[in-house]
């Protein structure tokens, strides 16, 4: 499970046809493949915190994206 905010990404990709709600998954969706494809994603999955954060995103989560 992980938690996404698109306004982190949806800015780097045109919006092109899609609606507001539609550019966002398609924003999250794109950044996803990308970071895959550029070796990148595991990173995000299993940020490098330091024990005091670790224990915070246990309980309250942690939003895909965020170092």
């Amino acid at each position: 499970m992980a938690e996404a905010y698109p306004s982190l990404w949806k800015h780097s990709f045109p919006r092109e046809a899609r609606t507001p709600d539609q550019h966002d998954a398609y924003a999250i969706a794109a950044w996803l493949s990308e970071s895959d494809h550029g070796g990148q994603l595991s990173g995000f999955l299993q940020p490098a915190l330091n024990p005091a954060v670790r224990a915070i995103a246990e309980v309250e989560g942690w939003i895909l994206g965020v170092l």
